[in-house]
């Protein structure tokens, strides 16, 4: 029985194409989510956010299990984590777990995890955490949630007992995910002998714009999946889509089924997989150029009320951009976009420059381009000006407290507004706009740093929403990218060669 459950989490997306390394301060303070957490803290710190381990905490507390907190933590996601950064954070968690066994031992111990983390001694950041914390955990039961953008790997699986992706994608059941670990967890460690594990990595890598799960064909997967884990009795049938950035042999999407019939399991992969296989070609990557783009919004916004969305796909601050190109916003400009917003650009110096001048000041700036050495000269009237601390409101980030430091609010040409940051971070919903007292609904043309996580707040209010293919390190093409380590077999895109 299960009266007392270890907690902890460490969440990285590591983006192997990115010049910019992931280093122990970036999960101090990473912009919209709860900073690092220690035992003292943790709970308070998770409590009404959405995580999956504050949505563990609640389901297991309402069942009268006690947790025992170790450490939390996050950093946005950018290149691959140093390795002496991972060493604290693993070292961290577990020595926690080593002393709660010591002196109060758990019956079991749950990992809110991400799935896609790196660090140039470690490709499998996630696997070797885990492995870590098996030896430390003896035989009791480990379960732990990943975001469906985890690249899984034999290790992974080894090491644990249960592994529970999100659904969705935008994420906005990451809470939900946690609860049903806790109900799994309970299940599991009442089962005699355990459950079987069956684990097969799918051959081609998916542009994260065909992850979305609201559209096909990906909707579509996942309702395969439902019915698949239904008709067949798995237990939890794990689909992960994987993070198409990561330069290793584990780079991929996955499927893992748990249950009490090995045979049982070993049938529901084969079928979630085929189901996959079967539409391989409807993943593959659409999206305009970046002139395209903006014609065609700047075209849509003048026959409708409401907004146009433009997504900025290859700057997402939530897939390793820095969140600071300035491609699609040079366009807009040149193209003349009016009652325009553009949301956001990361850039501490600029952002400092208008703290510093004042609200109603003109100043000139070098706005954005830190990253790539390509900013954007422009003479900026600042309308707002902000601390960056906000509460997220959305699906997917909603209860979060945004801390991104001094912010502001341009105009740099008439009728085009510009959201310049302190830290990077992805629009995830209305809130980053709106605390800028600006009303999204009176824009016409709304332009974010995101692949999919938008859609979950924006989708709702915008009549179009358009994929522009502006310079940017998220390369939206999989097949791009300069790949080296992948297994020989993987396709670099839906129906590619891979040569």
């Amino acid at each position: 029985m299960i009266r007392r459950v270890a907690v902890g989490g460490f969440q990285h997306e590591s983006h192997s194409f990115v010049t910019r390394t992931t280093r122990l301060e970036d999960f101090l303070k990473p912009a919209g989510f709860p900073p690092w957490s220690g035992p003292e803290t943790m709970i308070d710190v998770l409590k009404g956010t959405t995580t999956a381990a504050a949505g563990f905490i609640d389901r297991a507390e309402a069942l009268d299990i006690q947790i025992a907190p170790l450490e939390w933590c996050l950093a946005m996601p950018a290149g691959p984590i140093e390795d002496a950064a991972f060493e604290r954070i693993a070292a961290a968690l577990c020595n926690q777990l080593a002393r709660l066994i010591k002196d109060d031992p758990p019956d079991a111990l749950f990992l809110d995890l991400h799935g896609a983390a790196m660090t140039p001694r470690y490709p499998d950041a996630d696997g070797e955490l885990l492995r870590r914390m098996r030896l430390v955990l003896g035989d009791r039961p480990l379960v732990a949630t990943l975001d469906p953008h985890a690249n899984v790997t034999r290790l992974m699986i080894d090491s644990v007992d249960l592994l529970v992706p999100y659904r969705t994608y935008p994420h906005i059941d990451k809470r939900e995910c946690g609860s049903l670990a806790v109900d799994l967890m309970l299940e599991r460690a009442a089962a005699p002998g355990g459950w079987a594990k069956v684990f097969r990595q799918i051959d081609f890598l998916i542009p994260l714009t065909a992850e979305c799960t609201t559209t096909a064909p990906m909707q579509d997967v996942m309702g395969d999946r439902i019915r698949i884990a239904a008709s067949l009795g798995v237990k939890e049938l794990a689909f992960c889509f994987g993070f198409p950035y990561a330069d290793f042999p584990d780079c991929g999407p996955s499927v893992v089924a748990f249950g009490p019939d090995p045979r049982a399991a070993s049938a529901a992969v084969e079928e979630l997989c085929r189901a996959v296989e079967s539409r391989e070609p409807q993943f593959r990557y659409t999206g305009l150029p970046v002139e395209e783009a903006v014609k065609s919004a700047i075209k849509a916004a003048a026959q409708t009320s409401k907004p146009v969305v433009i997504a900025d796909v290859q700057d997402n601050p939530g897939g390793g951009g820095h969140g600071d190109t300035v491609g699609l916003l040079a366009e807009m400009v040149r193209q003349n976009a009016t009652s325009a917003v553009f949301c956001l650009i990361n850039d501490e110096e600029s952002a400092k420059r208008c703290h510093l001048a004042g609200a109603g000041a003109r100043v000139d700036l070098l706005l954005g381009g830190k990253s790539d050495g390509n900013p954007l000269e422009v003479s900026a009237t600042i309308e707002k000006l902000t601390d960056g601390r906000f509460t997220m409101t959305g699906k997917v980030a909603g209860g979060n407290q945004a801390d991104l430091g001094p912010s502001a609010l341009i105009s740099i040409a008439p009728g085009l507004r510009v959201v310049v940051t302190s830290r990077k971070t992805q629009p995830y919903d209305l809130s980053l706009i709106r605390h800028f007292d600006l009303d999204p609904y009176a824009c016409k043309i709304i332009a974010l740093k995101s692949s999919v996580h938008f859609r979950a707040d924006f989708a709702p209010l915008a009549e179009e929403i358009i994929i522009a293919k502006a310079p940017g390190p998220v390369i939206a093409d999989p097949a791009e990218l300069p790949f080296k380590n992948l297994r020989p077999q993987v396709r670099l895109a839906p129906n590619d060669s891979g040569e």
